[in-house]
């Protein structure tokens, strides 16, 4: 004897009374499944994976999962969250999967709603740094299954379209960056790869960002910066990055405040100490020469198009100027969908504009002071960015340890791997005790999908990334 228990989710004909002893039952097709899990009449669709149903069987079904777009990027909900442990949940893979679908649809649609452009900020190694390449696949066997999976799922076989790469600069492009020069050189000579550097006068507005994970609860290091940026004393009257620093160095001294008596000469010190560990014998800070391969990032973003894929390297970088470049790239973004720039030459920015952060936990995590420019820039977009057409994509390892005015703003959550200690946590308290468990022995390219108008949690595949992947 076979005895199942089962959940109905769906009843297409309103009958309500149980089944007649010896009844029929079937296993459903690929329309019925669609319609009890709340997949066929979808508006406004976008891929987020596949289901295979009665594994091993001629009844095997591959079933798309396609959600309203509406929830992931407007405006009906905005923002995608996705959690898993490292290495096996794959969780950069999973949002270049969604990524690539939400492009797929942008390049075959006019509508506005589909006016979109992307930034992504590659922290790990060179995990983003070949999105327009094609993938290299062990056997042919394999490149054809891979395929066919896309093909099934109506999407595209082909790696991401209109890449541009920004890597930090330096001399010898062996300090900065995880890429190879070859690699670089070969970019370069396509016309998709610049670097990147921070000009003092365009950017010592931004010197906050360097702030980001110190606590500063006598808020000495705000009246400095303040005093900085408004020019007050002689920050006004200096151009490079080494006048900026004998001029902070001219203020630590005793009795020399520089015209602000409330400012300690200790809190110049401690100003000054980190400061100069970032700015000094630093090539990134200096002035961006006009030879079309130095770039300012915010000009770069400023002119950013429908459709557009823009790659910010930052995975060779210390973490405070990772959050540094984070953070001036998200305010560049933010004030471009104010329209704070629509009076500059050639700025015509997209509807919307979708930031991925891969390791959201090291910029706006719980223990994340809450003075940091850069956590109160993700906050903001959390919260309001929708309005504005800034949509967030996220992934961290551990979903209690980031920030919950960010994650709980996110329409849609996509739950990987983990392990028992992490779902005993009140994140997961609301979560069925049935894909709790099931959490902790997902496979990879397996995830558990929550989104608004599904009946329940869905337990979604995705395939293998369609572009290259370098190994260091």
């Amino acid at each position: 004897m076979n005895y199942v228990k089962a959940k109905v989710i769906g009843n297409t004909d309103n009958i309500y009374v149980p089944l007649i002893s010896s009844s029929r039952v079937e296993l459903a097709d690929e329309e019925e499944a669609a319609e009890a899990l709340g997949l066929l009449h979808v508006k406004n669709p976008v891929t987020c994976g596949y289901i295979d149903m009665y594994n091993g069987g001629e009844d095997r079904i591959t079933l798309p999962v396609q959600i309203d777009s509406g929830f992931l990027t407007g405006p009906k909900g905005a923002h995608l969250n996705i959690s898993g442990i490292s290495g096996l949940a794959a969780k950069t893979s999973y949002a270049m999967f969604l990524l690539k679908a939400i492009q797929d649809k942008c390049l075959k649609c006019d509508d506005d709603a589909d006016d979109i452009a992307f930034v992504f900020f590659n922290v790990k190694g060179t995990d983003l740094l070949a999105l327009d390449e094609p993938a290299e696949f062990g056997s042919e066997e394999e490149k054809k299954a891979t395929y066919a999976l896309y093909e099934k799922m109506r999407m595209s076989t082909e790696p991401f379209k209109n890449v541009h790469y920004y890597y930090p600069y330096s001399s010898d492009m062996v300090s900065s960056t995880y890429i190879s020069k070859e690699v670089y050189e070969n970019q370069r000579q396509q016309g998709k790869a610049r670097l990147y550097k921070f000009s003092y006068l365009e950017d010592k507005d931004n010197l906050d960002l360097l702030f980001s994970g110190i606590d500063d609860p006598q808020q000495a290091m705000d009246s400095i910066l303040s005093f900085i940026i408004n020019n007050q004393g002689n920050f006004g009257r200096h151009g490079s990055w080494d006048d900026f620093l004998v001029e902070v160095h001219q203020n630590c001294r005793a009795g020399n405040t520089g015209g602000d008596k409330e400012i300690s000469a200790n809190s110049w010190r401690r100003f000054n100490r980190i400061v100069r560990k970032a700015i000094h014998h630093n090539e990134m800070f200096d002035a961006v020469k006009d030879n079309n391969e130095e770039v300012h990032i915010g000009e770069a973003l400023k002119h950013i198009k429908k459709d557009e894929v823009h790659v910010i390297d930052i995975a060779k970088l210390s973490e405070d100027m990772q959050g540094f470049v984070l953070g001036d790239a998200i305010r560049t973004i933010y004030n471009l969908q104010l329209g704070q720039y629509n009076e500059d030459a050639d700025v015509d920015p997209p509807k919307k504009v979708i930031i991925f952060i891969d390791e959201l936990d090291k910029y706006a995590s719980i223990d994340t002071p809450g003075s940091s420019p850069v956590l109160r820039q993700i906050q903001h977009i959390a919260e309001r960015g929708r309005s504005l057409g800034i949509i967030l994509f996220t992934t961290e390892q551990f979903r209690s340890t980031v920030n919950s005015r960010v994650t709980d703003n996110c329409s849609i959550q996509a739950y990987g791997r983990t392990n028992a200690i992490e779902i005993a946590k009140d994140d997961y308290r609301y979560l069925p005790a049935a894909y709790k468990n099931m959490m902790t022995r997902l496979k990879q390219g397996e995830y558990i999908l929550q989104y608004p108008v599904f009946r329940s949690l869905l337990h979604t595949r995705f395939p293998k990334p369609l572009y290259k992947q370098y190994i260091i």
